[in-house]
């Protein structure tokens, strides 16, 4: 598993500030395709988060498959227990079955900007590079939650690695 951190200057509401730009990346153990597909999925996202978040969606549930210009608004749990943020909302910004990229734009109450693009890259027939890229802002506490993001964009990547172990 490979990642790194940097300062980023991007717009927000008008004016020029400091983000941080995070991008961790790893090989999955499974055809590209296969990894596209699952990627899409809602049940993924509960399955790769698990342990360190839990979301609870506004509207009872999430859509199975994600889709591209949809907004869904949820609640997030940290460890299951810990409400944090309010209302986290994601803008699925692009879903590109071309290239296989899936782009969010996220935010709530604490997190201003949380700019997540997934990016699978096909290794060999059997294997797949899988890259986070976050760009978050959080005022004052960018560089806090910059941090517990790293941890759990890794942790995210180590389960992803059981969804495909078994293929």
């Amino acid at each position: 598993m490979n990642s790194q951190t940097e300062n980023t200057q991007i717009a927000y509401r008008g004016r020029t500030v400091t983000a941080r730009r995070l991008v961790i990346s790893s090989e999955l153990p499974t055809n590209v395709d296969v990894a596209w597909e699952t990627v899409q999925t809602s049940e993924l996202l509960t399955f790769v988060a698990k342990g360190r978040v839990t979301f609870v969606p506004e509207a009872g549930a999430f859509p199975k498959r994600w889709t591209e210009g949809e907004t869904v608004r949820m609640g997030v749990r940290l460890f299951g227990v810990l409400p944090f943020g309010g209302t986290h909302a994601i803008f699925f910004e692009k879903i590109d079955d071309e290239n296989n990229v899936l782009r969010t734009i996220e935010h709530d109450r604490f997190v201003k900007v949380w700019n997540h693009t997934i990016t699978l890259t096909e290794s060999s027939p059997t294997t797949t590079t899988y890259e986070d890229e976050v760009v978050i802002y959080a005022g004052l506490l960018t560089v806090p939650v910059t941090f517990w993001a790293r941890s759990f964009y890794r942790h995210r990547q180590k389960r992803w690695q059981l969804v495909h172990a078994t293929q």
